[in-house]
C-alpha cells in the first residue's frame, strides 16, 4: 500500500504505475482518493478548530454564569454561547462521523491501488512476457521415456490418488513409503541449509485473522487462495510468509535488531480455483502441500541487496540436489500488487523439457509493513517503515516432480544425490516395486 501523502503529490507517477502493470480500470481510483482525502483533511481541520472553539466558549459559559450570580442580566448571554456550544457539538459529532467514513474510504481505494515496481522490473501484460536472465545447471534430456510423476511415484508405491480423492475429493493425495520419507527428508534438508545460511528456524501458527490477511496480501489474492474458517475471524495459510510477516504487526522493532531474517515451515492451504491443463495435474497444483519458507525484514536500503541473495539460495539449493534451474524475472504485468519486484526460480523438467515454477522470490518494500503498521526505531529515536521481502525455499511435493524426473533411471530406479542421503537413512536409491 502506497503512502496517501506520495499518491496526493505524484498522482502522474502513480498513474503511470498502474499503466505499466496493465490495470487501466484502476486509473480513475487516483483521483477519487486524492478527492476523498482534500475532504478527509478538510474536515479535520473543521473538526480541530471547533475542538479548539469549544474550550474557549467552555471557559466563557463558566464565567458568564459566574457573573449572572451578580448581574442576572449575564444569564441570557450565558445561554447563548451554551447554545453555540451545544451547535458545536452536534456539528464536531458530524465531523468526527464523517472523518471516520472518509478514512475508510480512503483505505479502502488505497488497498487497491498497485505499489510502485522497480525500475528495472520488465514491462508486459502476463507472465508470457517473464524474462529469463540465467541458467544454472546443464538440462539433460534422457534418451529413454520419462513417465508423469504420479506413474513413477506409483512404480515406487509412494502415492495415492484415488484414496485421497475419496476422503477429501480432487487435489489432495496421500504420499506413501519411501517418497512420503523423501517429500519428509527435502523439508528437513532445506530447513538445515537455511538455518547454515544464518535463519532463524519457525513454526509459526497456521490460521490467521483478517487484519493479518489484509495486510499481507491483496484482495484479488485473498479471494482466490484464501479457505476461511466459517464463524471465526480465521483464515487457513496459504504459505506461512503471511503468517511470518504478521508475526510484526503492531510491532516497533528497534534497529539493532534488523534484519530479521526467518525461515519458517509450515502446512499450506490454496483453493487453486480455475481450470489448469494436464500438466497441472498429479500433485503439481493442489489444495494442500507443505513448504520450507524464508522471511526477511530489512533496512530499506539493504531490500535489494537481500533480494539478489535470498534467490541465489534457491538455486544453490536445487544445485545442491542436482537439479538445474534458471531463474525467469516477472515482468509488470505478472507481479501482484504489493510487489516491488519478484523472479521465479524454475526447474528443469526432462518429460515436458522445458521449465516450471519452483520457487518465488519477493521485495514487497513497505507496503505490508504500512498495511500492518510495523515500524523500526531507528538509534536517532525516529520512526520508519521497514522492508519485507520473502522466498520459496523449497515446496515439495511439486519439487519432487523435479527431482524424480530429474533422478529417474532407466530401470526406473531413483538416485539420491549425495547431501540429500543423511535425511533419507542414508539411501543412495529408490527401487521400484511394481
Amino acid at each position: 500500500m502506497l503512502d496517501i501523502r506520495f499518491v496526493r503529490e505524484n498522482p502522474d507517477v502513480v498513474k503511470e504505475n498502474i499503466k505499466k502493470k496493465f490495470q487501466d480500470h484502476k486509473l480513475p481510483l487516483v483521483d477519487e482518493v486524492i478527492e476523498l482525502d482534500s475532504q478527509r483533511r478538510a474536515a479535520i481541520v473543521e473538526a480541530d478548530n471547533l475542538r479548539s472553539e469549544r474550550n474557549k466558549l467552555s471557559k466563557q459559559v463558566g464565567m458568564l454564569m459566574g457573573q449572572a450570580k451578580k448581574d442576572p442580566s449575564k444569564l441570557a448571554e450565558a445561554e447563548e454561547v451554551k447554545a453555540k456550544v451545544k451547535a458545536d457539538a452536534d456539528r464536531l459529532a458530524e465531523l468526527e462521523a464523517l472523518e471516520k467514513e472518509l478514512d475508510e474510504k480512503v483505505r479502502r481505494i488505497m488497498l487497491s491501488i498497485p505499489n510502485i515496481i522497480d525500475p528495472s522490473v520488465p514491462i508486459g501484460e502476463s507472465d508470457e512476457f517473464n524474462v529469463e536472465v540465467e541458467r544454472f545447471g546443464e538440462p539433460v534430456t534422457p534418451a529413454y521415456e520419462i513417465p508423469y510423476h504420479t506413474a513413477i511415484m506409483e512404480s515406487l508405491s509412494g502415492v495415492d490418488m484415488d484414496s485421497a480423492g475419496r476422503v477429501s475429493g480432487n487435489g489432495f493425495y496421500y504420499l506413501m513409503g519411501d517418497i512420503a520419507r523423501l517429500h519428509s527428508g527435502v523439508l528437513a534438508y532445506a530447513r538445515d541449509f537455511m538455518i547454515d545460511k544464518g535463519f532463524t528456524y519457525c513454526i509459526p501458527p497456521f490460521m490467521i485473522h483478517g487484519n493479518v490477511v489484509e495486510g499481507v496480501m491483496s484482495q484479488t489474492e485473498m479471494d482466490a487462495m484464501m479457505y476461511k474458517i466459517e464463524g471465526e475471524d480465521l483464515y487457513l495459510i496459504g504459505t506461512s510468509e503471511h503468517s511470518m510477516i504478521g508475526k510484526f504487526i503492531d510491532q516497533i522493532i528497534p534497529e539493532a535488531q534488523l534484519p530479521q531474517t526467518l525461515t519458517s515451515y509450515s502446512p499450506c492451504f490454496r483453493k487453486e480455483k480455475g481450470a489448469h491443463g494436464i500438466e497441472e495435474r498429479g500433485v503439481y497444483r493442489i489444495h494442500q502441500f507443505e513448504k520450507q519458507e524464508m522471511v526477511v525484514v530489512c533496512k530499506p536500503e539493504d531490500s535489494m541487496a537481500w533480494y539478489e541473495k535470498m534467490w541465489r539460495y534457491s538455486v544453490e539449493l536445487f544445485r545442491s540436489l542436482e537439479i538445474p534451474v534458471r531463474q525467469l524475472e516477472c515482468c509488470s504485468g505478472d507481479l501482484a500488487d504489493l510487489k516491488v519486484k519478484s523472479c521465479d526460480i524454475e526447474a528443469w523438467s526432462p518429460r515436458q523439457q522445458k521449465y516450471f515454477e519452483v520457487c518465488s522470490c519477493s521485495n514487497l518494500g513497505d507496503a505490508q509493513a504500512r498495511r500492518l503498521k510495523m515500524r523500526v526505531k531507528g538509534e536517532d529515536g525516529k520512526l520508519y517503515l521497514p522492508h519485507t521481502l520473502n522466498n520459496t525455499v523449497v515446496a515439495p511435493p511439486r519439487m519432487l516432480i523435479a527431482f524424480l524426473e530429474n533422478h529417474l533411471q532407466a530401470d526406473g530406479s531413483v538416485t539420491i544425490p549425495e547431501a540429500l542421503r543423511p535425511y533419507v537413512g542414508g539411501k543412495e536409491k529408490l527401487v521400484p516395486t511394481k
